[in-house]
């Protein structure tokens, strides 16, 4: 089967209003592209989930292009595996140079690198997990400190100084000597060998800088706000790999595809965290006297379009001077696929004649796995605040279903915005603190580097071996922009998420009403359960026949039945919950 790429269904442009930024160039590409190098941890995720399992269809890319932000975590982890490896071999060439001192060096190294996986930003983390990490950490410096003054004063005695020493300058000269003889070291530090010791640390030190300097010159480069927008120019981009060559290809045909295909315990992945979900259902009653004419769900959604594309258009008096990000309110309509049962990942039906058979055959059929959705998308704060509503309508058995699904992706982390701030302080930062922060990676730079390079063998080991490539497809496990999203955004950006979603609802509920009537249908239970729902209330349809009591201590029972009075406790108060009757018919928002 055909892949040709299927485009985006054309956006009618607001009046006035500057053209999109492509996906490619958008704010939250070039921050997460920032952050594959402030975290390896975020990195290793996403080529674990793009790369290595190539199986897996790419989660949708709403506001940023995967493909991109993979090509980027590939080259810092070229980059950081690199650089280990020639610290690697440094601390390798220094232990038989040395006469065994660098292998007392790798207890401090052992106790920074134990302090740093303890330690944890999140705020619920015990405080015994954060005393420990702290411990951990200065032992390490305390420990560090105190072999690096034991180096240089071996390095500026003499011979007869190692046997004729008292007091604490025999202590730091036997120090390293005692440490070394437990890896089969020397019984004893030459000042030759200290001064080659120094001389490797200052090595090791230079590798640092270097390496943080090349990120530095990265983001004032091509990830440099005014040069990102070019791809053509990225050297990411242009990495020799075929299978990543190959894997760009297919995430950027599949991200922004109305085709998703998704894993049936995550069907909205990408999308980011539901935020109130609606699902309503009302009985379609014909208006007395008049005859009411079939309702499709494709008229329902006909008439709720031109409602939501009205949200684009500025006021009158405003014009171009509007900047609200409704402006750019895009509308497609996209259909989900469960991955299970394809053979190969080519397989997927992405071609455009596929895709609008899927589509004319969901809009109608209300079925389980295949469902069509009426896709409503703002993208705010430069693409890092973004805002999905999934619009779904099914009419069956003379009842309307409408199911309102928001989603809300956070902005970008906000160590991933720091990247700018920190690579300006590194590149206008003076030579004594750039030296100054240098010397402090060597302490713990030999685990590091270690623990780098098996991470890179693993990968490797797992690539060749783990036969990804002829696996059966999968949908996504994870987003990387999902991972790459703060837990919470300021007031400012939770004020715009009701506002868009405000709006949005409005429109569907009113366009959904007006379907309702023009085909001879009532709208007064649908309105009210709209109120209710949006307000969080309880609507009850009828109280005929009913008991029921209103208030924290009331009670109430009921005088057919004759039994008596009873009260039970609410869940949110403490106190006695209010009673309802056996004939109350309640739809809870």
């Amino acid at each position: 089967m055909s892949t040709a790429s299927v485009p985006q269904q054309p956006q009618p442009a607001p009046p006035d209003a500057p053209p999109p930024v492509p996906p490619h160039a958008s704010e939250a590409t070039r921050l997460l592209c920032a952050g594959t190098y402030l975290d390896p941890a975020y990195r290793d995720r996403v080529i674990e989930e793009l790369h290595l399992n190539e199986q897996r269809i790419v989660a949708p890319s709403l506001g940023f292009d995967a493909a991109r932000v993979l090509a980027h975590a590939l080259r810092a982890r070229r980059v950081e595996v690199g650089w280990a490896a020639g610290i690697v071999g440094l601390w390798i060439v220094g232990w038989p140079l040395t006469g065994g001192a660098m292998v007392a060096y790798l207890l401090p190294s052992l106790l920074l690198a134990g302090g740093v996986a303890v330690r944890s930003d999140d705020p619920g983390t015990p405080a015994s997990r954060r005393g420990a990490a702290f411990a951990m950490r200065w032992l390490g410096r305390l420990v560090f400190g105190l072999f690096l003054l034991a180096t240089v004063v071996a390095a500026f005695s003499s011979e007869e100084d190692a046997y004729y020493a008292t007091g604490f300058k025999a202590f730091l000269l036997t120090l390293l000597p005692s440490v070394s003889r437990l890896a089969g070291g020397h019984e004893r530090v030459s000042a030759l060998q200290a001064w080659l010791a120094l001389v490797l640390f200052l090595a090791v030190a230079v590798c640092a800088g270097v390496q943080r300097s090349q990120f530095a010159r990265a983001l004032g480069a091509e990830l440099a706000p005014h040069r990102f927008p070019d791809a053509a120019s990225d050297p990411a981009e242009r990495a020799d790999s075929p299978r990543f060559q190959r894997l760009k290809e297919r995430i950027r045909l599949e991200q922004h595809a109305p085709l998703i295909m998704y894993r049936e315990t995550r069907p909205f992945c990408g999308a980011g965290r539901a935020h109130d979900t609606w699902v309503l259902a009302v009985e379609m009653r014909p208006v007395e006297g008049r005859q009411p004419r079939p309702l499709r769900n494709r008229t329902v959604l006909d008439t709720v379009r031109p409602l939501l594309e009205g949200l684009r258009l500025p006021p009158e008096y405003a014009g171009h001077a509007v900047r609200d990000r409704l402006r750019r309110l895009e509308l497609d309509e996209c259909v989900f696929l469960p991955a299970e049962g394809l053979t190969r990942r080519e397989d997927a039906p992405y071609d455009r004649q596929a895709f609008e058979e899927h589509r004319e055959r969901a809009v109608e059929e209300g079925a389980e796995k295949r469902r069509h959705f009426l896709r409503v998308r703002v993208g705010g704060w430069e693409e890092e605040l973004v805002v999905t509503v999934y619009v779904r309508v099914h009419t069956q058995g003379r009842m309307l279903m409408l199911e309102i699904a928001p989603h809300v992706l956070m902005p970008v982390r906000e160590d991933f915005k720091d990247a700018d701030r920190m690579a300006h302080q590194f590149r206008n930062n003076s030579v004594f603190g750039r030296i100054t922060w240098a010397a402090g990676q060597v302490p713990a730079s030999a685990v590091r580097s270690f623990v780098t390079l098996c991470q890179a063998a693993g990968h490797a080991w797992r690539l060749a071996t783990g036969g990804y490539g002829n696996a059966l497809p999968d949908g996504p496990a994870v987003s990387v922009r999902e991972l790459g999203a703060a837990a919470s955004g300021s007031l400012f950006q939770q004020m715009d998420v009701d506002r868009y979603l405000r709006s949005i609802q409005d429109r569907i509920a009113h366009g959904v009403r007006t379907a309702l009537s023009e085909h001879g249908y009532q709208t007064g239970e649908f309105v009210q359960k709209v109120v209710n729902i949006s307000n969080g209330g309880v609507h009850i349809d009828s109280v005929a026949g009913s008991t029921f009591a209103i208030g924290t201590h009331a009670q109430a029972h009921s005088a057919t039945t004759g039994a008596p009075p009873r009260s039970t406790t609410s869940p949110t108060t403490g106190g006695p919950a209010p009673q309802k009757g056996t004939g109350s018919d309640d739809h809870r928002g």
